[in-house]
């Protein structure tokens, strides 16, 4: 068996498993029983249960039609809203879904930093591959173009600083009751948005003629599907 087909085994009896117990509940004694391989089998392709799981992960959001939409847009202002909406859309959310699934992942990352921080790590790796180059270039087109100023010298780092921002806010949402309800505000994604897009060095007018405009179906279904 090659090992691309090996990997794939492994991954989809991981996926059976981390279903069916959680992460919490799942070693990787039971994946490599799942796919029929020893443990030392499973290691040479996943160092540790951390490294399976948040490679299930970025499978996962790799195959989302969203994101390959999202990821298909050309660099541009436009497409750093979008990217920004997405983001605040996806972590507003969090708690509301019914199955619990990522609010359990939102609990797992934060976890992970108070532990080994290996689990974290890898997903940032993962994230900042996927959406970092998107968000850097639509970053330097906005400032090109004069509709953004430019915020210190790493763009990367401002897409983290409104990442860790809405995972903050997130957690605060989680509990039932919250633990914060920021006011009741009706209109909270457009004015975290707003904070957001401020915080990266977008002009107010742009960030104004962006939001207000009525999106394409085609950014719609991007924007309602769940990012990393």
């Amino acid at each position: 068996m090659t090992r691309d087909l090996r990997r794939e085994l492994i991954l989809g009896a991981a996926k059976r498993c981390f279903a069916r117990n959680g992460f919490a509940g799942t070693t990787t004694k039971s994946v490599a029983t799942a796919a029929s391989i020893s443990e030392g089998l499973l290691f040479k392709h996943f160092p540790s249960k951390s490294a399976l799981y948040a490679e299930i992960l970025a499978d996962e959001c790799e195959a989302d039609p969203g994101l390959i939409h999202l990821l298909d847009l050309p660099p541009s202002t436009e497409t750093l809203v979008v990217v920004v909406r997405n983001m605040v859309a996806y972590f507003l959310h969090v708690s509301d879904r019914p199955e619990q699934e990522e609010a359990q992942r939102l609990r797992l990352l934060i976890t992970s930093q108070l532990d080994d921080g290996e689990f974290a790590r890898l997903v940032f790796e993962k994230v900042s591959g996927l959406i970092g180059p998107k968000f850097s270039a639509s970053l330097d087109r906005a400032v090109a173009a004069g509709e953004a100023t430019r915020v210190g010298q790493q763009p990367l780092n401002l897409f983290w600083f409104a990442h860790h921002m809405l995972v903050m806010t997130a957690l605060t949402r989680l509990p039932s009751p919250p633990c914060l309800a920021y006011g009741d505000a009706a209109d909270l994604e457009r004015q975290t948005c707003e904070f957001i897009l401020r915080g990266i060095g977008l002009n107010d007018d742009v960030i104004a003629a962006h939001l207000d405009r009525e999106l394409s179906p085609e950014q719609t279904r991007a924007e309602t599907t769940e990012s990393a």
